[in-house]
């Protein structure tokens, strides 16, 4: 099949639930960057996808955006994406390549959030073995522009939720890792001769999403995070054969009030 340009912030939002992207949205823009390249752009220098010589000034501000979400922790979304660096997600687009139109696909996520029509592109399905045998783990891959969205969320309720967790709780945690949890076993190995090793068979697979959004309420009642939170739950796997299949969650009584509708 031959590659195709990355269509993964192609969504048609009104079609979807949602209101229609902006008219005035900047189109993507594939080259340039400068010699030294966008490790050395920042969010005030940046003008977001403008014609050359723009500026934040020279957007259009007669229409307003629903939801307020700064452009600094869009930028600092994608600063941490471009660390973490990953694979390419269902659009093969790689996060070089997204870096070559970085002005316009940050601008883009950031318009399309703020005016609540972002909608998350299909999550590409990778079987790996399990470490231990015993089968495979299906993991999700996300796109590039996926994952800044995802991380922008994710900084939000990061700072709010932190202080929340126990001392031991070492998973998914800002200045913390398995180490530490080992490092943890091994001082109290000679305090204690017992231990309890427990393992929620897949968990992620199960939880209903209506706790996982309880759970997210009891750390913030932004608008905006609630909504793409929800829409995150129910973005559909694409599979390698091109299979795109909705996500299987047991539903609870009480999803319904949540204005959510299983997939087919």
């Amino acid at each position: 099949m031959p590659r195709q340009q990355p269509k993964a912030l192609s969504t048609v939002a009104a079609l979807a639930g949602g209101p229609a992207r902006s008219s005035w949205e900047a189109p993507a823009r594939w080259g340039g960057g400068g010699a030294k390249g966008p490790a050395y752009l920042n969010a005030r220098s940046f003008n977001w996808g403008l014609a050359p010589g723009g500026s934040e000034v020279d957007m259009k501000t007669s229409q307003a955006k629903p939801y307020d979400i700064p452009k600094q922790l869009v930028w600092e979304a994608y600063r941490q994406v471009a660390a973490n660096k990953g694979a390419p997600g269902v659009d093969e687009q790689t996060l070089g390549e997204f870096e070559e139109g970085l002005k316009g696909n940050l601008y883009r996520i950031w318009n399309r959030m703020s005016s609540g029509s972002y909608f998350p592109p299909p999550v590409r399905a990778v079987e790996i073995p399990k470490p231990h045998g015993g089968g495979t783990r299906l993991l999700g891959v996300p796109t590039v522009a996926d994952r800044v969205a995802q991380t922008v969320v994710a900084m939000h309720l990061g700072e709010r939720a932190e202080p929340r967790f126990h001392p031991d709780s070492y998973g998914y945690r800002p200045a913390k890792s398995a180490l530490d949890a080992v490092a943890a076993c091994r001082q109290r190995c000679w305090k204690y001769d017992w231990l309890i090793d427990l393992d929620v068979q897949k968990f992620f697979d199960t939880v209903p999403w209506d706790l996982v959004v309880k759970a997210v309420e009891a750390v913030t009642t932004t608008p905006w995070v609630l909504l793409y939170v929800k829409r995150w739950l129910a973005a559909p796997l694409q599979f390698p054969d091109g299979t795109i299949k909705g996500v299987q969650i047991p539903w609870s009584d009480s999803q319904a009030a949540l204005g959510m509708t299983p997939l087919a």
